[in-house]
């Protein structure tokens, strides 16, 4: 991938106080710049004004929209008049905090959000905004979001959005955002909250000499990474808080959505054969069948695979390297970077000739310390039909489900010097076809995730018999209590747009009931 010239918007880390905002930046406002001619979005237009003033800039989506296209003259003129003929409004107030340029409501705007927030503070602040790639403008998917030095966190929809609720204790932190092959970015929080921030990460190339030196037998990283297991990973058991989402889409068409929080008992490394636990905190259901709608199919995935996919507990046979029967071969897949780490990709794939569905992938390795950082793996397309069985516990006798695709992404963050399971992913997608139907072969969606929120290593023990859930629990069948005052506050994903635009063309049937904590 080619790197081009820093021309768009992000935010970068702040080392100055706040003391530093002057009046509204005259000096930095009035520099004159040169402005080509240019067609573009605002996005894009706004990009240049940076990349000319050395500036970046900050600024509430509501305030700035960054899809529509504009163009500018050839003219020489200051940084402030380039922003407003860009935007278009020469309402818009402009501060200057260190090298970022704010870009806020009118005042009057401003004046009636101060008095407002004066009357009441919250026990925490609600940061909301959407991350995307710094040249594509694209969102930046499944990014991890969170408070620097603390094992709280979050990560953003497929549509780049996040929304992350600040407990107040922490209002002068930062926020970390980053993301497989990125460039990572800390951002004071205080900057963000109240805003719908537009936030941008620039992509990270690699040195072709720090590649050619580290290229290494992919092998030998994968034994260096086993070896190194009990170094970077728990051998004391942590509860984990999680936040718990699972769907089902056929024909594009929206069936359930349930939601949940669990405290998860992670049992130590060295306890691999010890099964990890389960215990619903809260939970919601969105249902749009009917109530004459019969089951369809029961497909494995959910709780149970959540917990069976953090493979560096639970070994898979494909990091059975130096076994006699291996099935696999490994390939390197180059340098690539995570959180500002050069991390090493190693590639598996089944053999030829192999009779069972097995998996393929890409394992993301730290190159310093031998940490997984990352896998993505999937069932073996060449195989993918004859993998059905594994997946579909149970269907309808009137219908017959084929695997399409299946699969799984698996990250692994630190804390404290510690890697603990941070975000699960699973897809499965099936063709179904209905018995004496002949042409109707709709697709079935059905895909599951798991973010960790907090860690915590303090007073850890197994729940009892009575509190946790069964692994193989369907969580659509669970009776539950909605409690709106707990989801007003718990870091949950935002919905991605296309799922919320379904969502609210249904009559839902939104079953409301809490499940206490103790």
């Amino acid at each position: 991938m080619k790197l081009h010239p820093l021309c768009l918007l992000f935010f970068g880390l702040l080392l100055i106080a706040v003391d530093t905002i002057r009046a509204d930046g005259d000096d930095v406002l009035n520099r004159v710049i040169s402005l080509p001619k240019m067609k573009g979005t605002v996005y894009f237009l706004l990009g240049k004004v940076s990349e000319r003033s050395g500036y970046l800039f900050v600024y509430d989506s509501k305030v700035v929209n960054n899809d529509v296209v504009t163009k500018t003259r050839e003219k020489d003129c200051t940084i402030r008049q380039a922003i407003y003929e860009i935007t278009g409004n020469r309402r818009l107030v402009l501060k200057v905090i260190g090298v970022h340029i704010l870009i806020l409501p009118p005042v009057e705007k401003n004046k009636n959000i101060k008095k407002e927030s004066q009357l009441s503070l919250p026990a925490f602040s609600t940061i909301t905004g959407t991350l995307l790639d710094k040249e594509t403008g694209e969102p930046v998917v499944n990014a991890s979001v969170t408070i620097q030095g603390t094992s709280i966190g979050n990560i953003t929809n497929k549509d780049g959005e996040f929304r992350f609720h600040l407990p107040d204790s922490l209002r002068d932190g930062f926020l970390s955002f980053s993301h497989l092959g990125y460039v990572a970015q800390n951002v004071e929080a205080a900057m963000l909250t109240g805003h719908d921030n537009i936030l941008s990460l620039e992509p990270k190339i690699v040195p072709l000499q720090e590649v050619l030196i580290r290229l290494v037998e992919p092998k030998k990283l994968l034994r260096e990474m086993l070896k190194r297991r009990e170094e970077n990973y728990s051998l004391v058991p942590v509860h984990l808080t999680t936040f718990y989402r699972e769907g089902v889409q056929l024909k594009n068409k929206f069936q359930n959505l349930t939601e949940a929080v669990f405290k998860v008992y992670k049992s130590p490394l060295d306890e691999s054969g010890v099964l990890d636990q389960v215990k619903l905190l809260k939970m919601s259901r969105m249902d749009n069948r009917e109530s004459t709608d019969s089951l369809i199919a029961k497909i494995r995935a959910g709780i149970q695979a959540c917990l069976q996919l953090d493979i560096m507990k639970d070994l898979p046979d494909f990091l059975s390297v130096d076994a006699d029967d291996n099935p696999y071969t490994y390939t390197s897949g180059g340098i690539t970077s995570i959180d500002d780490r050069c991390v090493n990709v190693v590639s598996f794939e089944q053999k030829q000739g192999g009779k069972e569905p097995l998996y393929c992938g890409e394992l993301y390795i730290d190159s310093e310390n031998g940490a997984l950082l990352q896998a993505r793996i999937e069932m073996q397309p060449r195989y993918i039909k004859k993998a059905t069985r594994i997946f579909v516990v149970r269907q309808a006798p009137s219908v017959n489900l084929t695997a399409q695709k299946v699969v799984y992404t698996i990250s692994y963050k630190p804390w404290r010097g510690t890697y603990y399971i941070h975000h699960i992913r699973g897809d499965l997608f099936f063709r179904m076809k209905k018995k004496r139907a002949l042409f109707s072969n709709p697709t079935l969606h059905t895909w599951f995730e798991m973010v960790t929120c907090k860690v915590d290593r303090d007073n850890v023990a197994r729940f009892s018999r009575t509190e946790r859930v069964p692994i193989h629990t369907v969580l659509a069948d669970i009776d539950f209590k909605y409690d709106e005052s707990f989801w007003e506050e718990f870091n949950t994903i935002p919905l991605e747009e296309e799922l919320s635009k379904i969502i609210e063309k249904v009559t839902l049937k939104i079953e409301k009931t809490v499940h206490q904590e103790e």
